[in-house]
């Protein structure tokens, strides 16, 4: 009975987070964290089927095993809770809505920000995460 609800939460959380990838104002990588969370406990088929997906799987095997969140989702992120609260303060909602869904997205842009943007292999090396290449090293004067 259990695994059913999983399977479901993870399905549920697949459709949403595939919808966030063309709408603006739905997020697309926390719904499907929650759904690899979940088929995790509920299907290995599905939970490697999102793992080895060509467009999601990278960022959430990088989550997974660096709790890696890329740059580029960063600023989707971000720009995206600023849009948000643009759009409550411009349509006149209520103060204290307004505040709270600032507090929650001010908590959430803390947390994104604490998170480091490439895996420690790529900081190290000085490897960009999306080609792999190494970085340059910066020219001294002399």
């Amino acid at each position: 009975m259990l695994r059913i609800l999983y399977l479901a939460i993870g399905l549920a959380c697949v459709g949403l987070g595939v919808a966030g990838a063309f709408l603006p104002v739905l997020p697309t990588t926390p719904f499907l964290l929650i759904s690899l969370w979940a088929f995790s406990k509920s299907s290995a088929r599905l939970e490697r089927w999102l793992i080895e997906h060509k467009r999601f799987g990278p960022r959430l095997v990088a989550w997974r095993t660096n709790r890696v969140i890329p740059l580029a989702a960063k600023l989707a992120a971000w720009g995206s809770m600023i849009a948000s609260l643009t759009v409550m303060i411009v349509t006149g909602r209520s103060l204290v809505a307004t505040v709270a869904a600032g507090s929650v997205m001010a908590i959430g842009a803390v947390y994104i920000a604490t998170k480091p943007s490439r895996p420690p292999a790529d900081r190290e090396k000085g490897r960009m995460p999306e080609t792999g290449q190494t970085a340059k090293p910066k020219k001294t004067g002399s």
